[in-house]
């Protein structure tokens, strides 16, 4: 009997450590698979953002260049003679030094910090708002406030992509895959193990009265 409840007590425990442990080791299985990928969700959905910024001010540059008189003759003007007070190009240029700089931070080097943004954001905002002042973009037609918005306003949300999306969802990730690790090396040391023989025992059997003996004690009453 003794054998029989230990083998059922090795069972029941052998079935609660799988139990408790499956979980765990799904959501760390789940999360090693994720970070074998190159580059997160969230942190890919912002470098096609970053892609889109600089995509945008090309077709927005092209669109100008056509629009002011074709495009060969515009490069020839914007770029070969390049003048900062009526040139569009160093616009586009502020869009692939963001592009640059953003790609080889947080997709090549997967940086989590916000740094690398700070100064592209800082660097765009300080030259947009300086050749807005002396350039002479505003008398150039629609094109002259577009870029210069357009631009400034794609900044700004790169760095509100990356300050409150990407690196706060990473690190709650990080961290939840940290507390499921704790937890799955604390649940050997809290499920009981299998109980030894000792544990269970069988209580003395009691003599039951014989007939004999009760028909011996009936007497001597009578």
């Amino acid at each position: 009997m003794d054998s029989r409840c230990s083998s059922s007590a090795d069972s029941r425990t052998a079935v609660r450590v799988t139990v408790n442990s499956t979980p765990m080791s799904a959501h760390v299985e789940s999360y090693e698979a994720a970070e074998k990928k190159c580059i997160s969700d969230v942190r890919r959905t912002f470098c096609l953002f970053v892609t889109f910024d600089l995509l945008f001010i090309t077709l927005l540059w092209i669109i100008e260049l056509n629009v002011n008189g074709g495009i060969p003759k515009q490069l020839d003007e914007e770029v070969l003679h390049y003048n900062y007070h009526a040139s569009f190009f160093d616009i586009f240029l502020l869009a692939v030094f963001r592009f640059t700089s953003l790609i080889l931070a947080y997709a090549v080097f997967r940086l989590r910090h916000w740094w690398a943004i700070a100064v592209t954001t800082a660097v765009s905002c300080a030259f947009l708002i300086v050749k807005v002042i002396l350039s002479k973009l505003l008398s150039q037609g629609a094109f002259g406030y577009l870029l210069p918005i357009i631009s400034f306003v794609l900044a700004w949300i790169e760095t509100w992509l990356l300050d409150f999306k990407v690196l706060p969802q990473e690190a709650e990730d990080e961290n939840r895959y940290q507390s499921i690790l704790d937890a799955s090396e604390r649940a050997p040391l809290l499920c009981p193990g299998p109980m030894s023989d000792g544990q269970f025992y069988s209580p003395p059997e009691s003599v039951a009265d014989t007939d004999e003996d009760l028909d011996d004690k009936q007497g001597l009453w009578h």
